[in-house]
């Protein structure tokens, strides 16, 4: 990125880290398939289960449960269409990726918090055949909000449900333990602590039935067909040591994010703090002035070089109205007007510094208009 961007996006995405660019280096150099038998082969096979292993270090998991995929996207679908042949009971507040796989699914309210509302799960699960799936992420990538996972999961295996977690948000930024957890299914993706984009995993436990969603050869055990992304896995299991290691230094954002919204609240009385109320990730803040456009707020700090989210952007750069903001009560203006400031292994006291001059100057203009 550029030295004159105060970027702070990292639930989008995080920079590539350096230890993610030397095994991608190493492994472009590498001609074998590993799938082949041949010596080129087999280097190329040892680099896919180094990588499988530093990943299941990251994740508290058996080496042997991770399949390897293009991204969060395909693990979420892959969880949501493989997994089980009962209902999906989902979050309102779940990533697009979740809610798109399973467009029936029947959607569990959230909390004013952010977090899911347990008596609304156990309703729900009332009845539930068995194969039903439930699906709750751990963290939330707009509010950090972190889901209260192990009431989740008591509550789903009371009924015979299975539960899947999206932990793409998770990943990196907070210790992971897959089997304490107790989920039977579990996402990452590279690219949100340093690793390469196009690039992810459903950590799937050992004996569960799980449908393939591509059809071909028997890579990642018969679940997942094609040709392994040979440098995008080998920069996944460098940047999952790495952000293992470096796990420490994340928690210890909590301090530059209450500096930032201790900033913001004295720049401006009337601004919201989405999901303060509970317990959040270490680097996140969504925030709101009611009346101040997402959209404006995100092109104005852009020319002043610090980078930033709205609560929710499409595919195609377009900025819309929250749904996990909406599902958590905000009104229509305060959903509108969101913006999400996430922070990362790179951030600085100096970018949070740079955030609040530009949004201090944008907010006495929207007061003075």
């Amino acid at each position: 990125m550029s030295s004159t961007t105060a970027y702070l996006d990292y639930n989008a995405t995080a920079p590539l880290r350096p230890e993610a660019r030397a095994a991608m280096l190493e492994a472009l150099t590498e001609p074998g398939n590993a799938s082949s038998v041949h010596g080129p082969g087999r280097r190329a096979r040892r680099l896919v289960e180094q990588a499988r292993e530093q990943v299941a270090a990251l994740a508290g998991c058996d080496p042997r449960w991770v399949i390897f995929t293009s991204g969060g996207t395909e693990a979420n679908n892959l969880a949501l269409k493989g997994l089980g042949s009962g209902p999906r009971l989902v979050s309102a507040g779940e990533h697009d990726s979740v809610l798109q796989a399973a467009p029936e699914a029947v959607r569990l309210a959230l909390r004013r918090d952010g977090q899911i509302d347990l008596a609304a799960l156990e309703a729900a699960l009332s009845g539930c055949p068995e194969g039903t799936v439930v699906s709750v992420m751990l963290a939330n990538n707009e509010t950090g909000a972190i889901q209260p996972m192990a009431a989740v999961v008591e509550r789903a295996r009371a009924a015979g449900a299975l539960v899947h977690c999206d932990a793409v948000q998770g990943g990196g930024k907070l210790a992971l333990d897959m089997a304490a957890l107790g989920v039977d299914c579990m996402t990452l993706s590279s690219h949100k602590f340093g690793g390469p984009p196009g690039t992810g995993a459903l950590l799937c436990r050992d004996g569960l039935p799980l449908a393939p969603l591509i059809a071909g050869g028997g890579q990642e055990g018969r679940r997942r067909a094609g040709t392994e992304n040979l440098p995008g896995i080998a920069g996944f299991g460098a940047a999952a040591e790495a952000a293992q290691r470096d796990l420490p230094e994340m928690a210890s954002l909590a301090g530059l994010r209450d500096r930032l919204e201790a900033g913001a609240r004295a720049i401006a009385p009337d601004v919201k703090v989405f999901g303060s109320e509970s317990e959040r990730l270490a680097n996140t803040t969504c925030l709101a002035v009611a009346g101040m456009a997402a959209e404006t707020q995100i092109m104005a700090l852009d020319l002043a070089g610090v980078a930033v989210s709205a609560g929710a952007a499409c595919s195609s750069g377009k900025v819309q109205p929250s749904h996990v903001l909406t599902a958590m009560g905000a009104s229509a203006a305060e959903a509108a007007s969101a913006i999400r400031v996430s922070l990362g292994w790179q951030s600085r006291a100096e970018d949070v510094d740079r955030f609040l001059a530009a949004w201090g100057d944008l907010y006495r203009r929207s007061q003075a208009a």
